[in-house]
Order: C-alpha cells, then sequence, then structure tokens
C-alpha cells in the first residue's frame, strides 16, 4: 500500500542557521518518505546565499524580508506574515526550524497558530538570563514551548528542557554543525587545488606567525564591551610573532567601533566576512580563537582549536565543562593574558586539543531524520573527562 510523503517545511533566514541546517536537508532530500521543502526568509541575504550555494540548495520559497535598519518587531511580523502564506500553499505535516533567531521564532509561531506540529533543531540550550544574549535567550525559550519534537544537541541540553517539564518529545542528537564542519573539512582536505585558492584569498598570513582569529560581534557587547575587546586585540597586535584575523561582521554597530579601534593597527587585518568554506580555511589554520559566536564554540573544538569566549556566561556550557574552552569575558586585561599564555606555551594549546568535543560525531542529521520517520536509533553520548588538573583549569582560576 502506497502511502503519501510526508511534508517537513524547513524555514531558516540567517547564515549560521543554514550552515546547521544545510546537512539537515540533504539528508530529507535523501529519504524516500519524504517531501522537502525549503523556505529561506532572507534574515541575512548574500552571506546566507553562500551557503546555499555550498551546499547546492535552492529554496522552493525566497521571502527576501530582509530591509535596511529593520527592527526586530518589524522583521517578525513581516515573517509571520510571510511564513503563513507558505504554510497555507504547501500545507506541511511539520514545520522544521532551527536555533534562537527572529526567523525561528516567527516561523514557529506562525505553524502554531496554523496547528502545524514545529520541530526545534539545537533545542535546550539556556544560560538562565533574558539579557544575555538578547533576544537569543527568549527566542529559544519561545521556540522550545511550542515545538512538539526537540532535538537537542547534548545531554545537559536535554536536561534543560526536562526541568522545564515541556509538553514535547526531547531526544539526544548531537549538533548538525559538525556534520557541516566534517562535510566542508572533508572537501578541503582532499583538494590540493582548493586549498590553494582558499589560502590565496589570505596573501597576508605569514606561516611562521602565530594566527589569532576573531569573531565578535553579540548585540550585548555593542559599546563598551567591544572597545575592551578591541583593546585587547590592540595590546596583543604588538606582539612581532602573532598576526591578528578578524572577519568583521556587517552590522554597523559592530564595523564602526572595531575599524575605528584597529584600522590602522599593525598585525591586525580586518577582512570581510569569509563564505563557510574560507572561515573554516581560517579555523584550520589558526593558532588561537577567540569568539562571542555560538556556533565556533562548536566548531573549533571539533578542529582541536584553543577557544576563549568573550562572554560572561554562554548558553554552551559543554565545552567549558569539558575544557574545549574557556570563558574569559571582555575584559581586556583577561583577554590579552589569556591569549598571551596559549600563544607562550605549547603546552596549554595541547590541553585543548587532547579533549572530546561535546557536540557531535558527524551524524545528528541522520538521528534527527530518524526521529521525524519514527525508526529507533542511537542518541549522542558524548565521553566527557572531567577533573583533570591542567593549564585548562588554571586558567579557569586566574581568569574567573
Amino acid at each position: 500500500m502506497n502511502t503519501k510523503p510526508k511534508t517537513i517545511l524547513s524555514i531558516f533566514g540567517t547564515r549560521p542557521e543554514a550552515i546547521k541546517m544545510a546537512p539537515l536537508v540533504k539528508a530529507l532530500e535523501a529519504e524516500p518518505d519524504v517531501r522537502s521543502i525549503v523556505c529561506v526568509t532572507g534574515q541575512h541575504r548574500s552571506m546566507l546565499q553562500q551557503v546555499l550555494d555550498l551546499f547546492d540548495i535552492t529554496p522552493h520559497h525566497d521571502l527576501a524580508i530582509m530591509s535596511e535598519n529593520q527592527s526586530l518587531n518589524g522583521l517578525a511580523s513581516r515573517i509571520i506574515a510571510s511564513v503563513d502564506d507558505v504554510i497555507t500553499a504547501e500545507q506541511p505535516d511539520r514545520v522544521l526550524v532551527h536555533g534562537d533567531t527572529t526567523t525561528a521564532t516567527a516561523a514557529a509561531l506562525a505553524a502554531f497558530h496554523r496547528q502545524v506540529p514545529v520541530a526545534h533543531v539545537e533545542a535546550g540550550l539556556r544560560t538562565g538570563d533574558m539579557s544575555k544574549p538578547w533576544p537569543e535567550e527568549m527566542n529559544r525559550r519561545v521556540v522550545d514551548v511550542v515545538s512538539d519534537l526537540m532535538f537537542a544537541p547534548t545531554p545537559r541540553s536535554h536536561a534543560n528542557l526536562a526541568v522545564e517539564t515541556l509538553q514535547g518529545r526531547a531526544f539526544i542528537t548531537g549538533n548538525t554543525v559538525i556534520d557541516a564542519l566534517q562535510s566542508v573539512t572533508k572537501r578541503i582536505d582532499a583538494n590540493d587545488a582548493l586549498r590553494r585558492t582558499l589560502d590565496a584569498r589570505f596573501p597576508f598570513l605569514d606561516h611562521s606567525k602565530h594566527l589569532v582569529l576573531v569573531t565578535g560581534h553579540r548585540r550585548e557587547s555593542f559599546g563598551r564591551g567591544l572597545r575592551d575587546i578591541c583593546a585587547a586585540l590592540a595590546r596583543l597586535a604588538r606582539r612581532t610573532d602573532v598576526q591578528i584575523v578578524y572577519p568583521v561582521h556587517l552590522n554597523p554597530n559592530v564595523r564602526a567601533t572595531v575599524i575605528s579601534a584597529l584600522g590602522g593597527a599593525q598585525n591586525v587585518f580586518l577582512i570581510e566576512p569569509q563564505d563557510y568554506l574560507g572561515f573554516v580555511r581560517l579555523l584550520q589554520r589558526a593558532t588561537v580563537v577567540l569568539t562571542d559566536s555560538g556556533g565556533v564554540q562548536e566548531e573549533a573544538p571539533a578542529l582541536g582549536k584553543p577557544v576563549l569566549v568573550m562572554r560572561d556566561v554562554t548558553e554552551r556550557p559543554e565545552a567549558i565543562d569539558a575544557g574545549t574552552a574557556v570563558l574569559v569575558g571582555t575584559d581586556s586585561e583577561a583577554i590579552a593574558a589569556s591569549v598571551h599564555l596559549l600563544l607562550d606555551d605549547a603546552n596549554a594549546r595541547a590541553a585543548f586539543s587532547r579533549r572530546v568535543n561535546p557536540y557531535g560525531d558527524g551524524r545528528a542529521s541522520a538521528r534527527i531524520v530518524a526521529a521525524l520517520a519514527g525508526r529507533p536509533f542511537e542518541e549522542f553520548r558524548p565521553v566527557v573527562a572531567r577533573g583533570t588538573k591542567d593549564v585548562v583549569g588554571v586558567m579557569r582560576e586566574a581568569f574567573a
């Protein structure tokens, strides 16, 4: 007896969402009992298209809701109205959203209002502070509330969902970003010509020097926090054995501060945001990674790179527990001292690379597809070493 394939509508709008949803979309395309429909909102525009091209994804619906200087309320209202039209046209059996963006929240609400079941990829992340990160902490909570399936990347995020006694079913799957990262690193490692092409983008890099890769763009750091980060980078740039590469986010609040503070600094290279291939190549070449990005906290440890998180709290505490990352906040002295320690001590850097990345094993998409299809699967259970006294622990104590 033939059964009608289930229609699953995947909705995303930003570059990070696209990276993390891409391997799942490809897995759904290969599922015979699924009619996979992709809708992008265009919350990010050119940065989103780069990822779609990389993973060969052609959206069925492109809402193109991006407007200059848009407010979050204006953005959310346009997404809800536009997604409502897509739901009416496609009549999906389920809507799939990712993470903590305005796109994810508005799309989940639009589906909920239409009584279409919602599945949340990367569910259960929490800081416990609605202002950090803002508005992401609220967004992810709202999506979890309206979801009937929640795909938690780690046991800890799964435990967060259990404490909140939400009505949906939760599964531990690992994070799909590790699926995406493994796919791209295999592509780079297997292709000499591609590596040369990517490296040619950065002719200023000196292989004899340490590369400090920086990403910093969180809203809660706007103003003093970002200025303090730049002050730390200016101090680090005085070293003759270091090069700092900072792909500067397109947000004008970020660009104005960073360019003003570091525009003429020696050993600091302010570059445009990179496509995913280019950014992964920079990660591969980095000695130390400084970031306030959620995704980078997951990706860099998978490549054995020390990660210093320039935030006061993180919704990804697993990396802190596992010793693959250290919270240093936005204090310029703490940032500079932490990087100096890592650059000067190879054993300190090695302490990070020896740890097991707690965020995934490259099979998250397969687990999610199995859960959507109602098939049994073995949940992700990372083995995390605890209680080892090493330089990572010393750093935590020194910069707590």
